[in-house]
């Protein structure tokens, strides 16, 4: 093939271009290539070749993914990147090498703030047979599985893990020099300081960053193409860009994804916190921000990063300090001004992006704002996969299933999560380890490992940061602890745990899922349970809102708490938000001449959120009342609340299952007949239901004079006589009549301010 001859440098060598490995690959030591590049070296599966960019280093070569089979890249790590001193599109030179034994091999951190020491022998059993140069940046890893390499190369991957964390070295020098590889006769030494890396890429780069890989892409093209090759946009007769603002929810990774941009730029690094900058005296704040533009301009290409930036350059007419007025001018010149400025890229990263002066955000300033969002399932899978690489895993833990049960993480609380179970781990080993003892045993340390239980316990302890002001305590209640409750169960199955479960059935189908539920019926019958039960099986994140926690007596702030209530639902989807008593918070609007104007501004924002122009995904609104002729028509459409579910008192069958749920902990005498018991409390609802088992309890109690061995039939009876059911005949009736009529009301609803009867009715003037 033309292609594969294209491809071949010299004799036994082949030129490919780089791309990205995959990052459940990341420091594994292994590159994939096509067949036909194994072919043109002459090599097999296991083999080691060397890597020529800038620089050369050495890996095992591994076949390529089904995807890349018939292109000519080669897949390398950042790790592979940073030795080679190359970058994703450009060109390597690979050939064939041959490895020695070594006789010595010196390691040290490759991190200023980290100190090691301990066995050697767990380093030796991590590198054993792996091919290093002196210079090279390796990395620990943990027992977790590879995909299509040779069975001689995965044993290599089953040592024991060095730590917790992935641990990146420095190989500082080998003996003899050149390519080698540690054998059981090498001598290993692990210095305990710091030794000045040769390339940054091995402290942060795209590997490390998880769930991004469009951001990313976006990033690339913004700040890597201006400054690696500016004369792209010299020969188009264009400026390249001069800054990125990245913005997201907190702990989503914008400053670890501004480093690792850098690094893999290979452009010099300025930061600038926030704060850190302002200073007391006048005119300081602005010459410390000149002097590290100039000093960038001196290092070119550089990139200078402004972490914070909300805090620096807040909106002119808002603020009352002149010191920050004269900050946000002089960014702007520094950015925008007469001085032209060329292989320099500043990125900017807030999350609170409407907090800055809208001078920054146009082109030429800041040419265009990415969002580093909540990462999905597949991009938790990514940053859990980081996280854990370093990480002796047990076999009972999936991360693909983890992945799934952490709705709203972010990066941060994903990095939390991994740390608490790794503590979980250390603190079932606590027994074995003497803490007057200088080291640990290396027995202890082999043994050592994150189980499925480890990761299930620290799930207790780690909430999504989004959620933590109105994280209730995740619902424990399932469809099997509900009774007497099918249709409505069946109905909120079909409209809320499905397509929360699987939203690609209905883009399939093309309609679109309900967003609410407004469940109705009398007191006692369960809804409140069912919202709860919904969130469970669904698998999704659950806020829970009382109506007296949104109304205020202040101008705006309910309306201000709804929008903010339903933008932190956003940030966490998939997402249950569950308005108990709703009648209170949305009634119908002129309605009455004492209705306070505030709960008329709080249904239309309401309005507005369920079915206004930012599109509601993966959230799902239940509202539950008992009294739904109380809530605003306007509400009840289609697009609001799609489904009405009655959710009325159990028949005699239902009675019976709630009976057992509730008697499932009790003693119960052989003369208990729950059927029977069932069939008499005719209307009786769960509430009284449950009122009913606690009363045969307390009589049974009270019959012992201590501790009862079992509840009897008599005591039921006699609780029996003491309970009655909350639901009259006449209520049940007027709740049926009520089912066919709401959604008529919705209908029929007219506009506040209409004519009847040759009579102008308007809505009294706003006032508050």
């Amino acid at each position: 093939m033309a292609q594969e001859d294209a491809a071949i440098v010299e004799e036994n060598t082949v030129r490919l271009q780089v791309a990205a490995a995959r990052q459940e690959e990341s420091g594994r030591g292994v590159v994939r290539m096509p067949r036909s590049a194994f072919q043109a070296l002459g090599i097999t599966e296991g083999d080691v070749v060397e890597i020529e960019g800038k620089r050369a280093t050495v890996a095992i070569a591994a076949p390529a993914y089904d995807e890349d089979e018939a292109l000519d890249v080669i897949r390398l790590d950042g790790l592979q990147r940073g030795n080679a001193e190359t970058s994703s599109g450009e060109h390597v030179v690979v050939r064939r090498a041959d490895s020695k034994p070594a006789t010595r091999v010196v390691f040290a951190p490759a991190r200023k703030e980290m100190r090691l020491q301990g066995p050697t022998e767990a380093l030796k059993r991590v590198f054993f047979r792996k091919p290093v140069t002196a210079g090279d940046l390796v990395a620990t890893h943990g027992q977790q599985p590879v995909q299509n390499v040779p069975p001689e190369v995965r044993r290599m991957f089953n040592a024991p893990a060095y730590a917790l964390t992935q641990i990146r070295l420095q190989v500082i020098s080998t003996s003899p020099k050149g390519i080698v590889h540690i054998d059981e006769n090498t001598e290993v030494e692990l210095r305990a300081e710091f030794e000045e890396p040769r390339d940054a890429r091995g402290m942060i780069n795209y590997d490390d960053v998880g769930g991004m890989e469009d951001t990313i892409k976006a990033l690339r093209e913004m700040v890597e193409l201006p400054l690696r090759y500016p004369e792209l946009f010299t020969r188009l007769g264009v400026d390249p860009p001069k800054g990125v603002l990245l913005h997201g929810p907190p702990g989503t990774g914008k400053t670890r994804l501004a480093q690792a941009v850098a690094n893999e730029s290979d452009a010099e690094f300025f930061t600038i916190n926030g704060p850190e900058i302002m200073g007391s005296a006048y005119g300081e704040s602005e010459k410390r921000l000149r002097e590290v533009f100039e000093e960038a301009e001196k290092s070119q290409p550089a990139i200078i990063f402004i972490d914070e930036i909300d805090s620096i350059t807040p909106k002119r007419e808002r603020t009352q300090g002149e010191a920050e007025k004269r900050l946000v001018a002089q960014l702007l010149t520094l950015m925008d001004g007469l001085q032209a400025r060329t292989n320099l890229v500043v990125i900017a990263a807030t999350n609170r992006p409407d907090a800055i002066d809208e001078a920054l955000r146009r082109p030429g300033r800041f040419d265009r704002e990415i969002v580093v969002g909540v990462p999905d399932d597949s991009g938790r899978r990514e940053i859990l996969a980081i996280h854990t690489r370093g990480m002796p895993l047990g076999e009972g833990v999936n991360l693909a299933e983890l992945a799934r049960s952490t709705h709203g993480f972010v990066g941060a609380d994903l990095a939390a999560l991994t740390r608490e179970a790794a503590i979980e781990a250390v603190r079932r080993m606590m027994p074995r380890i003497d803490l007057d003892a200088q080291e640990i045993p290396a027995d202890v340390l082999d043994e050592l490992c994150v189980e499925k239980e480890d990761f299930r316990e620290a799930l207790k302890r780690v909430q999504p940061s989004a959620m933590r002001e109105v994280m209730v305590q995740a619902p424990t209640v399932g469809w099997k602890d509900l009774g007497g409750l099918d249709d409505a169960i069946d109905k909120l199955k079909e409209g809320v745990e499905l397509p929360l479960k699987n939203p690609t059935a209905f883009e399939k189908i093309g309609i679109r899922p309900a967003k609410g539920f407004l469940l109705y019926g009398p007191p006692g019958t369960g809804k409140t349970l069912l919202a709860k039960a919904v969130a469970k099986e669904a698998e999704a994140n659950f806020i829970s809102i009382k109506s007296s926690d949104l109304l205020s007596k202040w101008y705006g702030e309910s309306e201000q708490q709804i929008a903010k209530m339903f933008a932190r639902a956003r940030a966490v989807a998939p997402c249950v938000i569950f308005i108990d008593e709703i009648d209170s918070l949305v009634p119908a609007r002129g309605s009455g001449a004492g209705e306070p104007q505030v709960t008329a501004r709080v249904v239309n924002t309401i309005l507005a959120e369920m079915d206004g122009m930012e599109e509601l995904s993966s959230i799902v609104v239940i509202g539950a009342t008992n009294r739904p002729v109380l809530v605003d028509p306007a509400l009840l459409r289609p697009g609001r609340f799609d489904e009405l579910v009655y959710v009325g008192a159990p028949d005699a069958p239902g009675r019976e299952h709630i009976l057992k749920i509730h008697t499932k902990n009790m003693p119960l005498a052989d003369d208990v007949d729950l059927a029977a018991i069932a069939k008499k409390a005719e209307r009786f609802t769960g509430a009284d239901l449950e009122d009913v088992t606690r009363r045969a309890g307390l009589i049974a109690i009270r019959r012992s004079d201590g501790v009862p061995d079992t509840v009897t039939k008599d005591d039921f009876e006699a609780a029996m006589k003491d309970s009655r059911p909350t639901v009259t005949a006449k209520m049940e009736a007027e709740y049926k009549k009520m089912k066919g009529e709401l959604k008529k009301r919705a209908l029929e609803v007219k506009p506040i301010g209409f004519i009847t009867d040759g009579m102008v009715e308007s809505t009294r003037d706003s006032k508050h």
